[in-house]
């Protein structure tokens, strides 16, 4: 019997299934685990492009004495409207979208300003990853 044994080294269908089965679990924890931080860092970024912007609609208020109207947008911080002070290459490079691809909203009636990201539905309100991201929250 104890020749039998020698020729059969190795493992049984059943400890090969068990071993998948184990990895398997712990793929799908980690893949979890890493959604969540995915989420995490698209709020992060929204809440950088949105202090972003916020700074450049203050340089655009000190320069020109208003803020953009609802109307010119955020675009008026890439080229500021002719006819007006402020600086000729613009505030901003480009407007940029949301981390999920939408724009950011903006409404202005010159002195003060709304500007938020609607979150991952593009919807108003929401939460977890679909809450609003709003200038003021920070």
């Amino acid at each position: 019997m104890s020749s039998r044994r020698q020729q059969q080294a190795g493992f049984t269908l059943i400890e090969i299934m068990v071993v998948i089965l184990i990895l398997g679990l712990l793929a799908t924890l980690v893949v979890q685990s890493l959604r969540g931080a995915t989420d995490k860092a698209k709020r992060t970024k929204a809440m950088a492009d949105i202090a972003e912007l916020k700074t450049a609609l203050d340089r655009y208020y000190i320069d020109n004495g208003s803020y953009p109207s609802s109307d010119q947008g955020l675009q008026a911080l890439v080229s500021p409207p002719g006819g007006q002070g402020g600086d000729p290459e613009g505030y901003i490079k480009r407007v940029p979208n949301d981390p999920w691809n939408h724009p950011y909203v903006y409404q202005s009636d010159g002195n003060t300003y709304t500007l938020k990201s609607l979150g991952a539905d593009g919807a108003e309100g929401g939460t977890g990853k679909n809450a609003d991201i709003d200038a003021s929250q920070f």
